[in-house]
């Protein structure tokens, strides 16, 4: 006489239905951060407190997403390791993007024509 509440079907369903309330609780804990983001865009602080406090916000997120809903956590190392690598890449590459069509790289030839005439002038 086996007990059906020990069966493998049933602690299979049992793990997708707390795998499932963790997802919801994730999604509304993403929602809640979210509505941080929003008010802290209003508060009369530093720009720079703000940006921080918006980017550190912002990665928790990321996290909570890579990790849980794109099935990191559960994955091999490896592939966790293959992510971020081509996340370094990626972020490599557009912070050498920005910085070689940088607003710098921008300037039209004769705003940066007059402005050394204008520097050779004080000389």
């Amino acid at each position: 006489m086996s007990d059906s509440a020990h069966s493998p079907a049933t602690a299979g369903h049992v793990a997708e239905e707390s795998k499932f309330a963790a997802y919801v609780q994730i999604a509304m804990l993403l929602a809640v951060i979210t509505g941080v983001e929003i008010a802290v865009i209003g508060l009369p602080f530093a720009t720079w407190l703000l940006v921080t406090v918006l980017v550190v916000l912002s990665v928790v997120k990321f996290m909570f997403v890579i990790f849980y809903f794109m099935h990191l956590r559960w994955d091999k190392l490896f592939c966790t390791i293959l992510f971020f690598i081509g996340l370094i890449l990626a972020g490599g590459t557009m912070w050498a993007l920005l910085k070689l069509f940088g607003a710098e790289a921008s300037v039209p030839l004769s705003v940066a024509v007059n402005t050394v005439a204008d520097l050779s002038r004080l000389v």
